[in-house]
Parts: C-alpha cells; sequence; structure tokens
C-alpha cells in the first residue's frame, strides 16, 4: 500500500462523505462507481465488486454518524420517522447484506444499476409546497414508511449502499418530508440501515480492512462539515444536486452494465 494509494482512497471517502452531510445520503452512490473505477486510471490496485461493496458499507456507517452529529439540533431530526424507517431498513439490509454472498459482481452491478434508475427517475417528480410545512406539524403513513424502507434496505444491502439515494426520494416524493428534514432523518436512518449491511459483509469476508479505516478517517472529518454547509444551501439547490448525483451515476453503471 504505497501513498499514492492512500491518498486516492482518502480523497474518494472525503469528497463522498462530504456529499453524505450535505445531501442526507451515505455517499455510496458516488463512492461505489469512484472505488470501482479510479484507482485503476492511476495503476493502483482495482477492487472488486464485492470488495467496494463491502468497504462501502463499513464507509458508511461512519459517514452516517458525523452527519446525524451535526443535525442533532433544531428539530430536523423525525424521531417516529427514523425508528419506523430504521428498524425496517436494518432487517432488509441485513438480509440482502448476507445473501450478497452469493451473487455474481454482475448481479450485484445490476442491481445497484435498477436502484439508482429507480432513484434518479423520483428525483425529477416535482415536489411543491413540501418545504412549506412546518416541522413540528410533518404527518406521514408510517406503514407504508417502513414498507418501502424494507424493500430498499434488501437491495441496498446487496449493494452496501445503505439506501439513503433511494430513500430520500421516496420521503420526498412518496411521504412528503421536508427537505431539510428527509436530509437529517434520512441520514440516521442511513446509520440504522449501514449495522445490518456492514455485518452482513463482514461476516462473509467481503470486506478489505486498510482501505475501509482510510475511509472511515475521511469520513469523520467530511461528512459534519458537508451537514453544515447542507444547512445553508437553498433546499431547491439541494433537490438538483442530488437529483443529477444520481442520475450521473444510474448512466456511469449502466452503461457499464450494457
Amino acid at each position: 500500500m504505497d501513498l499514492a494509494f492512500i491518498i486516492t482512497i482518502f480523497l474518494i471517502g472525503f469528497i463522498g462523505s462530504f456529499l453524505s452531510g450535505m445531501l442526507g445520503i451515505g455517499g455510496s452512490i458516488i463512492k461505489y462507481p469512484m472505488l470501482l473505477y479510479i484507482p485503476p486510471l492511476f495503476g493502483l490496485a482495482a477492487f472488486t465488486a464485492h470488495e467496494v461493496s463491502g468497504i462501502s458499507a463499513i464507509q458508511v456507517l461512519f459517514a452516517t454518524i458525523g452527519g446525524v452529529w451535526a443535525y442533532r439540533k433544531g428539530g430536523y431530526l423525525n424521531k417516529s420517522l427514523i425508528i419506523y424507517m430504521g428498524v425496517a431498513i436494518l432487517i432488509g439490509s441485513f438480509v440482502g447484506g448476507y445473501g450478497s454472498k452469493m451473487m455474481s459482481e454482475g448481479g450485484i452491478n445490476l442491481i445497484y444499476g435498477i436502484l439508482a434508475l429507480i432513484a434518479a427517475i423520483m428525483m425529477f417528480i416535482p415536489k411543491k409546497g413540501i418545504d412549506d410545512i412546518p416541522l413540528e406539524e410533518v404527518k406521514f403513513n408510517k406503514w407504508l414508511a417502513a414498507l418501502f424502507a424494507l424493500i430498499v434496505g434488501v437491495g441496498a444491502g446487496i449493494v452496501g449502499a445503505a439506501g439513503a439515494f433511494l430513500l430520500v426520494p421516496i420521503m420526498l416524493v412518496v411521504l412528503k418530508i421536508p427537505t431539510r428534514m428527509t436530509i437529517a432523518s434520512s441520514l440516521a436512518i442511513t446509520f440504522i440501515s449501514s449495522i445490518g449491511s456492514t455485518i452482513g459483509k463482514v461476516t462473509t469476508g467481503q470486506v478489505e480492512y486498510f482501505p475501509a479505516f482510510i475511509m472511515i478517517v475521511a469520513s469523520l472529518i467530511a461528512s459534519p462539515i458537508g451537514a453544515n454547509v447542507g444547512k445553508k444551501v437553498n433546499t431547491k439547490v439541494l433537490q438538483v444536486v442530488l437529483a443529477l448525483l444520481i442520475l450521473a451515476t444510474a448512466i456511469k453503471i449502466w452503461m457499464d452494465i450494457l
């Protein structure tokens, strides 16, 4: 492991975790393709899809801790939403993370591509008026939230992505949760989700620990910075950035699959 490798992995982790804190995602939506494609471009060791998903699962666990800590004040964390979606996604992500050992690399990439495509489509659906709702008056269908979280958890557990990139569009479009509450609560839900997928990846031997450690250090530094920036950015801008990020990733993954 030379210095160029350490710097490359750290920068991938830093960029992904900054976006994680700012946009309320675990960061795998960008770190997964970056880990898969960037190291080989510089002549560094290439990771397999299994190794990338394992590293991502552990990194997300720590990136979301930093983001949640930054959002702990201000009423942005909806405890009811976090409990219902968190428990459901934890169960789903454990099943998906453990079961991914039996899947081919092509299968893992295909599922990731499908999830990213669905998320991208949802992000471009108009979301009128959701940010006019006072945070203390937010209401949602608890069992519908739990059902979606369970489904997302299974798919996201397979790719080690924790599922926030799909949870955020569901919370915005289906459950009608205001943008900043969505970002803060999705980080907490993603933290819970990543516990299940991390256990699944570790127990099946899919984690490269040294790169994962570098990503963890980058996450703990960058995620709180991103969260504090996200608090100051216009919510429409945050939605557009997330939509474009998910769309670009979906296009890249599908280009490689096809």
